[in-house]
């Protein structure tokens, strides 16, 4: 009789495949399952052949070949077929049973899922795994969530497989009840939208500006990523602007500048909303994705309206170092911001997030991963009740010095007509956020004006609200106040 297996895995599309692959490196049997019976051959005839991994189209087989408690890892499309999976295999589970979903599914369905399995007697957790298909083969970053109970049993597998930095440091840890783990996975998609905008942006100033090669910028973003800029994201830019097509010209030239999405960053937005919590550099990357999709509709509008002339830059190398100290800059404020939304959701819903643990986990394995995670750690474990990630000691400091850099590449950026959403997010994010005073007290006058909504004053205590009769017309009447 065949030993049983360790580990499930329904769904063997790309992420799938190579999770099994890892999983099954680390010394653990592997059952696979999907619908289709030619992708299990492929699978088992192929990459996996020779391997401890077996495949079954049924998922009755599937639950029957594991060892109890059974746990089974669900790499399939977020939304209903996740509920479809879900259902077709509880007939055959026992009480104490773990099903985890990594896939990138919505927090509040994992919320929602959690509870009808946990009333069944079976166990849940959603697992958010970033690295794409290279992490998920050699080692991704897993943030599970969820009923806790199950950790003690998937833990052993989740840190073999997971990346590891400094030799030995998993990334990897228990982020939470509920949809703690989604949630934290959702906003490291958000942070990688922004990220990946700003660095977009900066390189469309540089090239237009100063007129660089793909070449050229290449060797730019190669140098960085040896300074406090050193991030995957950055490195794979390097790699991208050397890449040639097969005529021996630059790829990057031929891509059509229209960028897909698949939801995650609108998720973000939408829980920035409900909380509430500025994610304004964040919002502004996935609305220049929508944008970027108006091809035919850009097209029209620039015959109509010519680009402007580009302001000419007498320093190069200056100008080259203010744009990695912009970059810098931006790119912590997006941090900041995704940290601060992680910070609100931990109090809204009581989950006790480790601020400072997410960072360390981000470090290896995720497409996020970058130099200053450990520096943001390092902020948290200093003060774990730090309001704005921009109040640290050191992050003060690299403000400082960056700020002027920032103002300097967008005032430049805006003269020559090139788009910043997310650098002009990120600079007016942090103007609004180190003013003592901002146009709110017009805007709530009007409010209060038009609608009776009340103002506070600031020769009265917080939390007393007044109306005013602006046309003495109006009656003494007002209506809610500004809260939330």
């Amino acid at each position: 009789m065949k030993e049983k297996s360790d580990i499930g895995l329904v769904g063997i599309a790309v992420m799938g495949e190579n999770l099994a692959l890892n999983i099954e490196s680390q010394g653990y049997r592997v059952i696979v399952s999907s619908r289709k019976q030619t992708v299990i051959d492929n699978f088992l005839n192929g990459r996996a052949k020779s391997k401890n991994i077996r495949g079954t189209t049924d998922l009755k087989t599937l639950v029957e070949d594991i060892k109890k408690p059974r746990k089974i890892i669900l790499m399939i499309k977020a939304g209903n077929p996740v509920d479809q999976v879900i259902a077709q295999l509880v007939p055959w589970l026992d009480q104490g049973d773990i099903i985890i979903d990594g896939g990138n599914s919505l927090y509040l369905d994992t919320n929602r899922r959690l509870k009808e399995l946990e009333k069944r007697g079976f166990l849940y957790v959603g697992a958010g795994i970033s690295g794409g298909e290279e992490g998920a083969l050699k080692g991704p970053s897993i943030m599970p969530g969820g009923s806790e109970e199950a950790w003690q049993f998937i833990r052993p597998i989740f840190e073999a497989i997971a990346a590891k930095v400094n030799g030995n440091e998993v990334c990897t840890d228990w982020m939470g009840p509920e949809g703690a783990g989604h949630f934290v996975k959702m906003v490291h998609n958000g942070i990688e939208y922004g990220d990946m905008q700003l660095i977009s942006e900066i390189y469309a100033i540089l090239r237009l500006i100063l007129n660089q090669s793909p070449l050229q910028l290449s060797t730019i973003f190669k140098q960085w990523n040896t300074t406090d800029l050193k991030s995957y994201l950055i490195e794979i830019t390097s790699d991208i602007l050397a890449f040639t097509d097969q005529d021996g010209l630059p790829l990057i030239d031929k891509i059509l500048d229209t960028a897909g999405q698949k939801g995650t960053g609108k998720w973000t937005v939408n829980a920035s909303l409900d909380l509430p919590t500025p994610l304004t550099l964040i919002s502004e990357s996935v609305y220049a994705r929508i944008i970027s999709s108006l091809k035919d509709q850009r097209n029209a509008a620039s015959s109509h309206y010519p680009p402007l002339k580009s302001v000419s830059i007498k320093d190069p190398d200056s100008f080259v170092e203010d744009a990695r100290k912009a970059l810098y800059l931006a790119k912590l404020l997006s941090y900041t911001q995704g940290f601060d939304l992680l910070k609100h959701a931990s109090n809204e819903f009581n989950w006790k997030l480790k601020l400072g643990n997410i960072a360390l986990i981000w470090r290896g394995g995720c497409i996020i991963r970058s130099a200053f995670l450990d520096r943001i750690y390092e902020a948290y474990e200093k003060n774990p009740q730090l309001e704005n990630l921009i109040l640290d000691g050191y992050f003060k400091k690299k403000v400082n010095a960056s700020i002027n850099s920032l103002r300097k590449i967008l005032v430049i950026a805006i003269q020559s007509g090139i788009p910043t959403p997310a650098l002009s997010a990120a600079l007016n994010y942090f103007d609004s956020y180190r003013s003592a005073q901002l146009p709110a007290n017009l805007l709530q006058a009007q409010r209060d004006y038009f609608g009776a909504h009340t103002y506070e004053r600031i020769d009265q205590p917080r939390g007393h609200f007044f109306h005013t009769d602006w046309t003495g017309r109006g009656g003494k009447t007002s209506s809610s106040s500004y809260n939330r």
